[in-house]
């Protein structure tokens, strides 16, 4: 880096803050269907955000996007003392259902339409972080499909037909009239990713 070289949006100790407490939430999980911790998911959300021009509350909101939908409604009560009202905002935007830890959550396919209909109309704010979420989950699939092939499916709820669905029409809402030229990136990118599941699934 050069002398002369800064960042636009410094990150400052809430950001280290942030990192530590995310890890301690999440430190129990893995990705599905794999043995990796899901800290790299929450990692790479927060890098995808910061990469297009995310600001400190949106990587902060990158790292805690799970954190209501995965360990308890109560939890956004302690991100909202951490961090402040901007970063519970988009927590909570990206989160599909709030309920306290260990209770059932509502049908698969009705949390998924209720987060799309949300998603449509979204600031930018909250679009950058669910683009990014999306985005990373969407390489994901991708990956593993290349290794495993429809054997993949198998991990999600909403099945094959299901889970294409659901990202094929985020793609369309989360473009819906966005001139954020970050959002806009993170969603042409999903887009590409999205085509090419669905060629592959076609076979």
């Amino acid at each position: 880096m050069a002398a002369d070289d800064h960042l636009t949006h410094p990150l400052s100790e809430r950001f280290d803050d942030a990192l530590v407490y995310a890890a301690s939430l999440h430190r129990t999980q893995s990705r599905k269907g794999t043995q990796t911790p899901y800290v790299a998911h929450l990692l790479a959300v927060a890098s995808l955000v910061i990469e297009h021009g995310g600001q400190e509350d949106q990587a902060i909101a990158a790292l805690l996007h799970d954190a209501i939908e995965d360990q308890g409604a109560e939890t956004g009560e302690e991100i909202l003392r951490r961090y402040g009202p901007r970063v519970h905002a988009i927590v909570k935007g990206c989160t599909d259902s709030e309920v306290p830890k260990g209770a059932r959550k509502p049908p698969w396919r009705s949390r998924k339409e209720a987060y799309i209909a949300h998603a449509r109309t979204a600031p930018a704010l909250e679009k950058l972080v669910s683009a990014a979420d999306k985005l990373h989950n969407a390489r994901s699939i991708l990956s593993d499909y290349r290794v495993l092939g429809d054997e993949v499916w198998a991990r999600f709820s909403g099945g094959k037909e299901g889970t294409l669905w659901y990202y094929r029409t985020l793609v369309d809402a989360l473009g819906a009239g966005e001139k954020d030229p970050g959002v806009e990136r993170l969603v042409t990118e999903l887009d590409r990713v999205v085509t090419e599941l669905e060629r592959l699934a076609r076979g």
